[in-house]
């Protein structure tokens, strides 16, 4: 039932029509998106025109490495609760086996994060909105190669989505479509989460369609282009050190507050879930190796 708690809304199980689901889906999921960024569009771009404060930059960049990685880490869980919390309002997601919910999270909330970064980036610069203050990606290189590879291909994969200019509706469908992934390892139920993909899938092409009828290049569409990212989006999520550590801060994730009918139990296992992406938190100021 998708009813996201307004009683005038149709459920999918009501619908027959293809077309009409279609539109529920992605006025649901939008809604999801909608109320699960920490900002909108609107915030974000006023900040883009913004005249930046250049002692803000100077402040980051000579900022202590461990410090800056720490702030990212605190804002990287920020991020991953509010992804849990979009699954949670996904439709179909909570109906999914508890141990499904929890493989599908471990192994997209990194892609999802990425996508969601891609609404901070501002092309024309390059930079990325870190809080109120516009950073270029040399701001976040440190003396780790690992590090540097994090952040050289989160840039390089939120700015390619940047680039394709989705709106917020495409963005959230899209997102929503990398979350239900079927062939993550470890799923189960398969035939269930390839169903809920696909009609997810669907719902992105008819916006696509209305919205980015074009090809962007040669005879490749803006559905070709995403659809060609999400195995690299998987394949390029990074297993090393540097994303454990952002992933797991201190005591690890908080719960997100709130209830969803058919939740007791699994948002804490999922929670429990992401904490366990990595070995403990335990602390960023590495020894050097003599």
């Amino acid at each position: 039932s998708v009813s996201m708690g307004n009683p005038n809304l149709p459920t999918l199980k009501n619908l027959k029509d293809p077309a009409q689901i279609s539109e529920l889906l992605s006025k649901t999921i939008a809604d999801a998106h909608a109320r699960t960024c920490l900002y909108t569009t609107e915030h974000i771009h006023n900040m883009f025109r913004k005249t930046q404060d250049i002692s803000k930059l100077i402040f980051y960049k000579n900022m202590a490495h461990e410090e800056l990685w720490l702030e990212c880490a605190q804002k990287l869980t920020t991020v991953i609760q509010q992804i849990i919390e979009f699954a949670k309002m996904v439709p179909g997601f909570m109906k999914l086996s508890q141990d499904d919910q929890i493989v599908l999270l471990k192994a997209g909330s990194f892609e999802l994060a990425i996508l969601r970064m891609s609404r901070y980036i501002d092309l024309s610069s390059g930079c990325v909105l870190y809080g109120d203050t516009m950073l270029p990606q040399d701001a976040f290189y440190t003396t780790d190669t690992s590090e540097v590879k994090l952040v050289t291909l989160a840039f390089e994969v939120s700015r390619g989505v940047a680039e394709l200019k989705l709106t917020e509706t495409e963005l959230a469908l899209y997102s929503a479509c990398v979350l239900l992934s079927s062939d993550r390892a470890g799923l189960k139920g398969l035939a269930e989460i390839g169903r809920l993909g696909q009609a997810v899938l669907r719902a992105l092409r008819i916006e696509l369609d209305r919205n980015h009828a074009l090809p962007i290049k040669g005879d490749v569409t803006v559905y070709d282009a995403l659809l060609a990212k999400i195995p690299t989006l998987s394949s390029k999520s990074p297993r090393h050190r540097s994303y454990r550590d952002l992933t797991t801060v201190r005591e690890g994730l908080p719960q997100p507050k709130g209830k969803v009918k058919g939740s007791e139990g699994t948002l804490s296992k999922q929670t429990s879930a992401l904490k366990r992406v990595s070995s403990r938190f335990t602390t960023l100021r590495r020894k050097k190796e003599p």
